[in-house]
Parts: structure tokens; sequence; C-alpha cells
């Protein structure tokens, strides 16, 4: 690191749990965020801020105005562009020395694992499960981490899945491909801020994770709702009959 980035870097270098090594772990580092809307959108500016050296981001939808109530990345002037385009250009602003690739393509399992491949850690926040599933599924393969949040209403829901561990399980041993209740914030809406406190977590996680620092919330799921501001941790296990994961690791 030169003097501009250990300056930039300072607070973050003054823990001991980082330090310098730390810090140049996270200047190497590779992330995939797939998703630039209410949880992308925080999770994306720490990301940034915070020193992931090359951060590969993918959302194949425009800026409308209804998103702008959440989606904080973006501001009234991006309606129309890329939401890809519209947060690298934020992302930069905050953090002119890291590497950002855009995707605009919809990541399916066809396209999904060469991503995947290149990224120390995967950071979900889509809207539906197909495309989680196809996330999951190619996260398994290819060995990554998954940090996987959603929100709806008031509520929201965090977990960090390392499927490919012989003991530890995949998003999909907790929702089954037969499960229909395909929530999303369209049909049932969402408070803004329960959106902010959810991707800030993701971001969280994800670089502790990068990292290796304490609690990852890896064979757990965090639960949080806003009205009681409560949270629960719910301890998740293998299905042994999960046919993503079952016979990995």
């Amino acid at each position: 690191m030169d003097n501009q980035q250990l300056l930039r870097y300072s607070r973050q270098i003054l823990l001991p749990e980082v330090g310098a090594d730390g810090q140049q772990a996270l200047l190497n580092a590779s992330a995939l965020l797939i998703g630039l809307g209410g949880l992308g959108s925080p999770c994306a500016m720490y990301l940034a801020a915070s020193g992931i050296g090359h951060l590969v981001i993918a959302d194949f939808d425009q800026v409308q105005l209804s998103n702008l109530q959440r989606q904080v990345i973006h501001h009234t002037s991006d309606i129309g562009k890329d939401k890809v385009t519209s947060a690298k250009a934020k992302m930069l602003a905050i953090n002119p020395n890291i590497k950002i690739t855009t995707l605009t393509q919809d990541l399916n399992a066809n396209n999904i694992d060469k991503w995947v491949a290149i990224c120390d850690v995967v950071l979900d926040g889509s809207d539906n499960f197909a495309t989680r599933f196809a996330i999951n599924q190619s996260c398994v393969m290819q060995r990554t981490p998954l940090v996987s949040a959603a929100v709806i209403r008031f509520e929201g829901q965090l977990s960090v899945f390392k499927g490919y561990k012989q003991n530890q399980p995949c998003y999909q041993c907790l929702y089954p491909r037969t499960d229909s209740n395909d929530e999303n914030c369209v049909d049932n809406g969402i408070f803004a801020p329960v959106a902010g406190v959810l991707g800030t977590m993701q971001a969280l996680q994800a670089l502790k994770v990068i990292l290796n620092l304490g609690e990852q919330l890896t064979g757990k799921l965090m639960l949080f709702d806003a009205l009681d501001f409560s949270l629960q941790s719910i301890r998740l296990h293998k299905d042994t009959h999960c046919p993503i994961c079952a016979n990995v690791g």
C-alpha cells in the first residue's frame, strides 16, 4: 500500500483484527455482488469504501423512480440508466482506486460459473428463487462462500453458506426447489431502512469471510424484525438428500 492507501484505510488498519496484512488481503480480494437494489446499494458502497480490490457487480435492470425510496446508491438523475452504470459511478466516487467490472446480463446456470470462479466471495441480493438457486449451485460447485440476504416488508434474513463443506448446508437445504413462496417487494412492499440494515450486514459478513473474522453466520440463519427490533439466530443443518450439496465435501 502507498501512503494514500494507508491514510484512506487507517481506521480499519488500526483494528488489531485487521491490521495492514488484513487490509492488503481486502485489496487483493475479488467479490461478486449480484443485484444493485435495496440490498446491493448499501452493500456496494461499503465494499468499495472498505477496499475490496475487484468488485464484479451484476444487474440487468434500469433505475426507476420507485427504486429510489430504498436503493440509495441511485439518484433521481440516474433514472433510466443501467443500475450497474449508476452504481459504478458512485462506488468509484467513494474509492477511485478499486477495479469494478459491470455485468448487465441475467446471470443463470449457463453463464455464472466463470464469474463465481474468479471471486473470493459471492453476495446474493437478487429477488427471485430461480436466480438464487443458480447462484447457490455455482457457489457449491466452485467452492466459493455465499453471503445471502433477503428483505420484505419489515423483515430481513441473512446467512453465510459454505455448502461445499461436508458438515455445512447450502441455500437449497433451506429452500428446496419445491418452495413456491417467491415473494418480492413489488407485490408486498418494503420499509426502506430494513434494506439498509440487511445490506450493510451483508457487506459486514463478506468482509469477515475474506478476513476469516469472528462469527460468520455459517450454518446459521439470522432473522431481523424491524417492528419489534428483534434479532433471532436459527441453526441450519445440511439436508442429507440435498441434490446440490449432499454429496459434496
